[in-house]
């Protein structure tokens, strides 16, 4: 999951940053409104963290941009403005949670969990489809309660296909989300995907050819892929 993180205070940033990616999130950290904006155009995300006090505005300025251009994408508020009024109005504006700096880490990395699942329609931390597993919060696959060993590109495959189950995702898509916006990466997909597809087992992942991949939430028919 690629999140956004607007927060100009250096050490929170960075400290946030560094614990949502040993989470296996993609993050993108900027300190300005300027900023912020700029990643707007440039990607799309689908989870935004928004500081209130930035050095070139009021985050809260920002809502409304995000709303309109974000649909349906969680926004969760960071700022140390904790009145009745101020979350009430934040949450209004548009945001899905508020949390009041200080605040404990666990706590923030376990809401931005909590909005990811319902983002993609889990309930649980666990994606389970025909046997195998993927536990979030852990990233512990198993195939039949077998543990499977990924490397950290393979379990980003992994857990972008299956959060996106019975969805088609191209080439190009996986390419951006696993190795983001480098240069000819064609090739290290397919080998990617095939160590994966050799970890995991036949019968998960289907080629649709000429498209892309997609795992398939019911059993797939011989010769399908």
């Amino acid at each position: 999951m690629k999140i956004l993180l607007i927060e100009d205070d250096l050490d929170l940033g960075n400290g946030v940053r560094i614990a949502l990616a040993d989470q296996g999130f993609d993050v993108i950290w900027v300190r300005r409104k300027e900023d912020a904006l700029h990643q707007l155009d440039a990607c799309v995300p689908e989870l935004v963290l928004l500081d209130l006090g930035l050095p070139d505005g009021d985050g809260m300025s920002l809502m409304a941009r995000l709303r309109q251009q974000l649909k349906g994408i969680p926004i969760i508020i960071l700022t140390a403005r904790g009145t009745l009024h101020d979350r009430l109005s934040g949450l209004d504006a548009g945001a899905d949670d508020y949390l009041v700096k200080p605040f404990v880490l666990a706590e923030l990395l376990a809401r931005v969990r909590a909005l990811a699942r319902r983002s993609y329609g889990f309930e649980n931390e666990a994606i389970e489809i025909r046997g195998l597993s993927l536990h979030v919060p852990t990233r512990c696959v198993t195939v039949n309660a077998r543990h499977v060993e990924l490397t950290a590109s393979e379990y980003a495959l992994l857990e972008t296909l299956m959060l996106r189950s019975d969805r088609v995702l191209t080439r190009s898509f996986l390419e951006e989300r696993i190795f983001g916006a480098k240069e000819n990466m064609s090739n290290a997909l397919d080998v990617h995907m095939g160590n994966l597809r050799r970890k995991i087992g036949d019968g998960y992942v289907r080629t649709v050819r000429g498209v892309g991949y997609v795992i398939d939430t019911v059993p797939i028919l011989k010769g399908a892929g």
